[in-house]
């Protein structure tokens, strides 16, 4: 079990970003949250199994079709327990 923070850079508000998000996480089986922050770029925490959190880090690198990722910021953080995933 493993936890990331990820940060999302480019045009990722207003292009079904956490919806596509979160609809990625629900398919790879993976729990935590997805929100806005107000300098335009999209937050995510992401817990799991180690090979569907990083799938979900690669998901993350591409965004939705509509959305254009200019970086993706990852750091390692310690599980909360999340075992859902939602846009917050």
């Amino acid at each position: 079990m493993q936890s990331k923070h990820i940060v999302v850079h480019g045009r990722v508000q207003g292009v079904f970003f956490r919806a596509s998000a979160e609809d990625a996480a629900g398919r790879l089986g993976v729990g935590g949250w997805v929100r806005n922050r107000e300098d335009g770029t999209v937050e995510m925490v992401v817990e799991g199994e180690d090979e569907a959190v990083e799938q979900m880090v690669a998901w993350a690198r591409e965004g939705s079709p509509q959305a254009w990722v200019s970086g993706v910021d990852v750091t390692d953080t310690e599980p909360q327990g999340h075992r859902t995933f939602e846009q917050t």
